[in-house]
């Protein structure tokens, strides 16, 4: 794809809606459709790369209640013309259809290739990558296991989305301590996995979220680790010229 000229191709990760709670959490919902609001000008596309909510779960005919000025504005964005392009995170990864056929937005599972104006990007969420975390990896496999999902819609949704709220807000990931520190290059699991799939392939670029922390790393001479940051602490977001990739706070 070429970018138009003017136009820049925006990212951003790991809102968070919801947690701790949906009062709580709803002056850093205004402040992301503000931005989608100012990024809709000149943008190319826009990717989301997951954890947009703290907790997403599409029963066969029910959505988790709330979040219309988001879902609003994404489908404004998205009729205008503008492609968007969601990564499900390790809190929405419950994700079914309703994004596509009613937002006529893509939905992701695992990281994807893309090329940019000659330069490749490597995208996803970025959890369950690289080396460790291997307890994480376990409960991933159960949670996406197919006959887990199918017990778990069993429920009503009322108890079952109240059950996985009280549990995703209490999950570390959101705001812990190991996500707001920088563990050095050699400790930090994406920036490993980033460098063995460049023993492999080139990419100009590898754009994640997860971290919940801002981070620009030269992998080499050519090619970039992009942690996006979050919309909780830093309100932090990418964004591709056609030539260079940036983290800026909105």
């Amino acid at each position: 794809m070429q970018i138009p000229k003017g136009k820049k191709i925006y990212f951003a990760s790991d809102n968070h809606l919801g947690a701790p709670t949906k009062e709580a959490s709803f002056p850093r919902e205004k402040k992301f459709v503000a931005w989608l609001d100012e990024v809709k000008h000149n943008a190319a596309a826009i990717f989301l790369l997951g954890d947009l909510f703290d907790f997403w779960m599409e029963f066969k005919t029910v959505v988790p209640k709330g979040f219309t000025r988001t879902l609003g504005k994404l489908a404004e964005i998205s009729d205008s013309g503008i492609p968007i392009y969601y990564f499900v995170g390790n809190h929405d990864l419950w994700m079914n259809g309703y994004f596509e056929e009613e937002l006529n937005i893509p939905v992701y599972h695992q990281p994807k290739e893309f090329t940019f104006n000659d330069k490749t990007f490597l995208i996803g969420h970025g959890d369950g990558l690289g080396p460790g975390d291997k307890g994480y990896k376990r409960m991933k496999k159960v949670f996406t296991n197919p006959f887990c999902k199918w017990l778990f819609r069993w429920l009503h949704p009322d108890l079952g989305v109240r059950m996985a709220q009280h549990l995703s807000v209490k999950n570390k990931l959101i705001s812990g301590d190991n996500d707001t520190k920088f563990l050095g290059e050699e400790n930090e699991w994406l920036v490993q996995y980033c460098k063995r799939k460049l023993e492999s392939k080139h990419r100009d670029f590898f754009v994640f979220g997860h971290r919940h922390l801002p981070l620009n790393i030269n992998l080499n001479e050519k090619s970039k680790y992009i942690n996006l940051g979050d919309w909780i602490q830093y309100y932090t977001y990418g964004v591709f010229d056609g030539e260079n990739l940036k983290l800026k706070e909105f």
